[in-house]
Formats: structure tokens, C-alpha cells, sequence
């Protein structure tokens, strides 16, 4: 450990006197590091310095550092670790296949402070007292998220949920077991037909690999615009234009939240409009937008497809106390049409539980909702209900009632 931690010092030195960027020089910086290791180790074979015990470990450590970040760098590049948190120092978790468990990992404070800065240096992002939260995207699509004290009792805490691809369309959710064959064939014909889909879920549910996937089954002949926090959204569209909300300046200036960004959208041409998550009154927007014949797809935390509809129906309250219950409630009754529940298992799975349809009646603040699939005894199997808009789904080839008949 000594021997790497001289090492890294000598590395350190060298990048300021050559001034490389880590960041962008990641070639010379191997180079460089391979060539300090070798010559340690022919120095240490004449006395005075702390023999290397492997020579790839000591290399691939000291990269870790200066090109990575550090010893959190291992977890990222481990593709069963989901998650990474840092509650404090000496307490460093991951997720792993959704299953949380304690790393070996005991860092110092400055070392969380050094590798924050360092994430948050490509996103041009930042965190201080005035501004102790930050979300913000790593190079390879991972979210960062950090709070600070005096919001934390002592510690930065730091979480970085990592955007592991293992699904690229709805087959391969039916691979994993997320999905059966006969949903995910009824689900990209939805998709194909234009129908308007709310996908919900807790956290680490699965919602945006869910929205990726149904993504994935938009016809390639039309323009989608996105909209996100952060960008999470990953999709292989040939027209895809992609938008995620800025923080505000040092003097409090510029945010661009998600409301506006949808508003923005709707004047990008979109064949489809696609909201990351929606969590407050950017929903009155979105409906808006849907209600108008345009159509999308977005994702919103709630642990039913009942409650999601309910929440639907209570955040545009949020967009000002002109609006109420008795727009907004047939609203998300004629613009949402399906509804499609994910949850994380205690196996650590995710798993659809139900598909519902919303045919487009309200009596009262109570939505009509439709069970198209539901879960029986830890099977997706055919409810008794019928999605709406039979008549899309013929324009787009396809037959509603057939697609549904006969599910085991």
C-alpha cells in the first residue's frame, strides 16, 4: 500500500508538470503510469523502497485514482453492482442484483469530497451550502446524486445508481423474467399502435429500463422528443432528440425545470413526446400535451397501477390553484391508456404485476381502470379487461381482442 501510495504521488506530480488532463489524455496517462511502476520496481530491487506485491494490481490501483475514481472505481466497473451509496466514510454500500450489502471500502472525508468534485466535473455541476444537493450525470450514463451538511447530520452522502444496460426491448425482459411473451407482445403493440403508457414503480424498480424497452418498439419512422432530470434515457431511435433540466447558477440564475422543458418539446415537431419521471406539476403539461393527440410515455413513483392514476390525478394540483380536480381527474382518464406496474421482488428481481387499461370513463375522482394482466399466484396472467382505442390498434395492423384471447 505504501509503495502505491508513492507511486501515485510520483504520477500526480508528472501530470502537473505535463499538464495532461485525466479527463481527456486517458492514453498518455496509462503510459505514463506504466512507465513510473516499472521504474519503482527496478528502484526497489536496489533497497529503500516497499517491494510491489503484484505489479497489475499496483498499476490498475494507481489508474483507479488518477484517471477513475479511486476506490470506488472497482464497483463501477463491476456490471453486478447496481448502486453504489456512501452513508459516511467508513460506510460504503452497493446493490448487487438488488440485494444491498457492506463493502470492505473505509474512506476519509477528503477522499469523498476529492471524488465528488472529480464526478461532478464533466456535468460542470456543483454543491455547496447555498446548494446541498446536486443530481448529475456521469460519462457513462450513471446518475450521481449528493447531499451535504447541515441537510446531512455530519457526512456528504453520496449515491450513484449506475445505468446497467441488460435490456434493450421488451424480448429481453422476457428473458430476464421481468415480462411474459403474450404482455410483451401486447405491450409493443401499443407502443406501435400509439397508445399513451404510464409506467410506475418504487425506487430501483426498474422503470426506466421499462421505458427504455418500450421505447425501443416506436416506429422508426417518427421524432421523439425526451425530457429527464438527467439524462437515463438510452434509445436506438433515428430521430431522437433528447433534453434534461439544468441547476441554477452561483447567483440563482438559469434553471430550466422539467415543466419547461416539456413545454419547450412540444414545439420540437415530436411524432412522441417521452418524460423521464414525472413528480410535479410538469404532469399538468404532460396530460395537456396527451389529451391533445400527441403521444408518450413517462414513468412516476407509485406502488400500484391504482395509486399511479390517483397520483396522476393529484400532481397537476400542484401548477397552481386554478386548476382542479374537475379538469384534471376526466383529463387523465382520456389521456392515460395503460398503465403498466414493475416491482422490485425481495429476490432482488423485477417483475411486471400488472397491466391495467384506463378506457377513458371517471364517475366522481374515481378513474375507471381495466386489469388487462395481473399477478396470480407469482404468475403474470389475462385479466378480464379490454384496452381502449381498438380502433389505433387496427391502423396499426393489429387486432386488440385477438392479441388478448387465449392467455394462459
Amino acid at each position: 500500500m505504501e509503495g502505491i501510495q508513492l507511486i501515485e504521488g510520483e504520477v500526480r506530480e508528472l501530470i502537473r508538470r505535463q499538464r495532461l488532463d485525466p479527463g481527456r489524455d486517458h492514453g498518455e496517462l496509462r503510459a505514463l503510469v506504466r512507465e513510473v511502476v516499472q521504474d519503482y520496481e527496478e528502484r526497489s530491487l536496489h533497497g529503500g523502497l516497499v517491494p510491489l506485491a503484484d505489479r497489475d494490481v499496483a498499476t490498475r490501483a494507481v489508474l483507479d485514482a488518477v484517471v477513475g475514481y479511486g476506490p470506488l472505481q472497482p464497483y463501477l466497473d463491476d456490471p453486478t453492482i447496481e448502486e453504489i451509496w456512501i452513508n459516511e466514510p467508513a460506510r460504503v454500500f452497493v446493490a448487487r442484483d438488488g440485494v444491498a450489502e457492506l463493502t470492505p471500502t473505509i474512506l476519509t472525508d477528503e477522499q469523498v469530497k476529492y471524488l465528488v468534485e472529480r464526478m461532478l466535473k464533466p456535468s460542470g455541476r456543483r454543491i455547496d451550502l447555498s446548494s446541498p444537493f446536486v443530481d448529475a450525470a456521469l460519462p457513462d450514463g450513471s446518475r450521481l446524486h449528493v447531499a451535504i451538511p447541515d441537510v446531512t447530520r455530519a457526512h456528504w452522502m453520496v449515491n450513484i445508481r449506475k445505468f446497467v444496460v441488460r435490456a434493450h426491448g421488451l424480448e429481453d425482459l422476457v428473458r430476464m423474467g421481468t415480462l411474459t411473451q403474450p404482455a410483451a407482445r401486447f405491450l409493443s403493440a401499443c407502443v406501435a399502435s400509439g397508445l399513451n403508457i404510464l409506467v410506475a414503480g418504487g425506487t430501483q424498480a426498474g422503470k426506466t429500463t421499462m421505458l427504455n424497452c418500450l421505447g425501443a418498439a416506436i416506429p422508426s419512422n417518427e421524432r421523439v422528443v425526451s425530457c429527464e432530470e438527467v439524462f437515463e434515457l438510452k434509445l436506438p431511435l433515428r430521430d431522437w432528440a433528447a433534453m434534461q433540466c439544468r441547476q441554477p447558477s452561483l447567483e440563482g440564475t438559469g434553471e430550466i425545470p422539467l415543466r419547461r422543458l416539456v413545454k419547450e418539446a412540444l414545439r420540437m415537431r415530436p411524432s412522441r413526446i417521452i418524460v423521464g419521471e414525472v413528480r410535479q406539476e410538469e404532469s399538468l403539461d404532460l396530460l395537456i400535451a396527451l389529451n391533445s393527440g400527441l403521444p408518450g410515455m413517462c414513468t412516476i413513483h407509485a406502488n400500484s397501477a391504482r395509486e399511479a392514476v390517483i397520483k396522476m390525478c393529484t400532481l397537476p394540483l400542484l401548477a397552481g390553484s386554478n386548476v382542479s380536480s374537475r379538469f384534471v381527474v376526466p383529463t387523465v382518464a382520456s389521456a392515460v391508456d395503460i398503465v403498466v406496474q414493475i416491482a422490485l421482488e425481495r429476490d432482488g428481481r423485477r417483475r411486471v404485476r400488472e397491466i391495467v387499461a384506463v378506457p377513458g370513463r371517471a364517475e366522481g375522482d374515481v378513474v375507471e381502470l381495466a386489469e388487462l394482466f395481473v399477478t396470480r399466484g407469482g404468475r403474470l396472467v389475462r385479466g378480464d379487461g379490454f384496452p381502449p382505442h381498438q380502433d389505433r390498434f387496427e391502423r396499426a395492423g393489429y387486432d386488440a381482442i385477438e392479441l388478448l384471447r387465449d392467455v394462459a
